[in-house]
């Protein structure tokens, strides 16, 4: 293998390593959730620089092959796991119907004064009580989205009442309070240090950011921003142009 990494002078050695590990995924050697070869193994099995290991290793991830867990290892991805940006529905229902078992850890569920930029984002005027809901939510036990949740009190009163492990809080705001428009943004952004340590990536890695408010008439009932890596997650959709947008 490493003889013809070098023979072969038109092809990078990443790009040689990338299509040594894609062929070990290919043909089943490696299946769904195997620890794959470690960067230091590859530099001694094939003779190539940590470098060259690295950027392998890294762009099969963001390509969704691979699944890299900082601290544990780097393992055979499911492929990404993918939400539908014209449905409303929450993390728990996505990852159960893609078979997959689904956990969430509440890491903050409290009341406090909203900040002006939470105010606006609500509605309301900066000091005002506001819900405030952090949920880490994995699928088949990898962090996959870290919720970070505001709730209009006056929209929701018995939201800081619930036990969020049982159920979910997009499920329980969908069936508590009408809900009349939706708004989807979405972004990329590099990891904070804390929102890496939570998804167990590292800081400064790509994120997907999917930021959602919700209204019950004129007033905002919740805003919402999910953070997924953005090596294990996309967002998608299909739908009929000109027909009926489905939110449900």
């Amino acid at each position: 293998m490493v003889k013809s990494f070098k023979e072969n002078a038109s092809i990078a050695l990443y790009q040689a390593v990338k299509d040594h590990i894609r062929q070990q995924v290919q043909s089943g050697a490696w299946k769904v959730g195997d620890r794959v070869t470690s960067e230091h193994e590859l530099v001694a099995e094939l003779g190539v620089s940590r470098m060259t290991a690295h950027r392998a290793l890294r762009e099969l991830a963001a390509e969704g092959l691979l699944q890299r867990i900082a601290g544990v290892g780097t393992f055979v991805a499911g492929g990404k796991a993918e939400s539908s940006l014209l449905k409303v529905v929450s993390i728990a229902e996505e990852i159960q119907a893609r078979g997959h078992r689904h956990q969430s850890e509440v890491i903050l569920q409290a009341g406090e004064a909203a900040s002006p930029e939470i105010a606006t984002l609500l509605g309301m005027n900066a000091g005002d009580w506001v819900f405030h809901l952090v949920c880490l939510h994995r699928e088949d036990g990898v962090p996959i989205q870290l919720e970070d949740r505001y709730v209009r009190p006056a929209a929701a009163p018995l939201f800081l009442d619930q036990a969020f492990g049982t159920i979910q809080p997009a499920e329980y705001l969908l069936s508590t309070v009408p809900m009349d428009d939706v708004e989807h943004v979405v972004e990329a952004t590099g990891a904070t240090a804390e929102t890496a340590a939570r998804l167990g990536i590292h800081p400064g890695d790509p994120c997907l950011v999917l930021t959602r408010r919700t209204w019950r008439g004129a007033e905002v009932v919740t805003s919402v921003r999910c953070t997924h890596p953005g090596s294990r997650y996309r967002l998608g959709t299909r739908f009929k142009p000109g027909g009926p947008l489905e939110v449900g």
